[in-house]
This record gives C-alpha cells, sequence and structure tokens, in this order.
C-alpha cells in the first residue's frame, strides 16, 4: 500500500502491471470522496492505480529550468494526497497503488500512464473553475476524454459539488 521508491531525484517511479481503473487527479486539489468510491465501485476488487501531477511550470530557452519545478512541499503535498486516496480505497475493501508524475501536460501524461497500465477506465473529478479561469488552466477531464476515446479508455468525470473544494489552489 506504500508509494513506489524514488527511481531518480525527486521523480516517482511508475508502479508496474496492469490496473482496472485509473484514479487520475490533475493536481489542483485533492482526491474527492465521490471519485474515490466511484473508483472502488467500478473496480469490482481489482487494483486501482491512483495518479495525480505535480506539474513543471514551463522551461527557459527551450530547456528546463530548476525555478520552474514543482517545490518539495508542492511534491509532499500531493503525495499525501495519493496516500490518503488509497488508505480510503483499502478502508473500502480495495487494491491500491500510487504516484506522483511530475510533468508539463497532465492530459499526455495521464492518458499515457492508462494505455502503459491498460486500465480500462479513467476516474477524474470535474475543474471546478468556471469562466476565464478554466479557459486558461484547461479542463483535464474533457481534454483527458478526447484523448483516450481512440484508445477506446472510458472517461469518468465526477461532478464537481460547491463547497466540496478544500485544498489545491
Amino acid at each position: 500500500m506504500s508509494l513506489p521508491g524514488k527511481a531518480r531525484s525527486g521523480w516517482d517511479a511508475q508502479p508496474e502491471g496492469p490496473c482496472a481503473i485509473l484514479l487520475a487527479g490533475d493536481g489542483r486539489r485533492p482526491f474527492s470522496a465521490q471519485a474515490v468510491a466511484e473508483a472502488v465501485s467500478r473496480a469490482a476488487g481489482n487494483l486501482i492505480a491512483v495518479v495525480t501531477v505535480a506539474k513543471i511550470h514551463g522551461s527557459a530557452f527551450g530547456l528546463p529550468n530548476p525555478g520552474l519545478m514543482p517545490t518539495r512541499r508542492e511534491i509532499d503535498e500531493r503525495q499525501e494526497w495519493v496516500s490518503e486516496a488509497m488508505k480510503t480505497i483499502t478502508a473500502l475493501g480495495g487494491k491500491a497503488d500510487g504516484q506522483v508524475a511530475i510533468t508539463r501536460k497532465a492530459t499526455s501524461t495521464l492518458a499515457r500512464i492508462a494505455r502503459t497500465r491498460s486500465a480500462g477506465t479513467i476516474v477524474i473529478d470535474e475543474t471546478p473553475y468556471r469562466g476565464l479561469r478554466r479557459f486558461i488552466e484547461g479542463d483535464v477531464g474533457a481534454e483527458l476524454s478526447r484523448r483516450c476515446r481512440r484508445a477506446r479508455i472510458a472517461v469518468a468525470i465526477i461532478p464537481y459539488l460547491p463547497g466540496e473544494l478544500s485544498g489545491g489552489s
């Protein structure tokens, strides 16, 4: 049930093997209780991969810049989110492993992880923001759904309930 060890300094090693469900997070907030419960109910006792994203904020002159990488505090916060989701899944009778993916583009990374792990379904929380902020930051669930259509991976977007937002930015 523990998070896998580090492959390189600051990067998580990806767990091996297939999973039935990918519980995905866009890195903006912790997993909702509804998303975790939906993943457990869809998994039917099979393995659930819990993945969230720590975002790299860009590059300088085309090269990675240490100032744009996620901070240790951001990575630790996301690892805590993954750990809490894994504990909840285990308490509900499911099996889970987890990782924090450090990337620039959340949707392509989550889609790649789903294909690599042969996930049948991705469960993700709806982006809680509206208007200009949603336009600028993007809607990860909708874009992930478009990316996974060709690979025939179902994407279940759990609706955002106002007042539920805790954590994130």
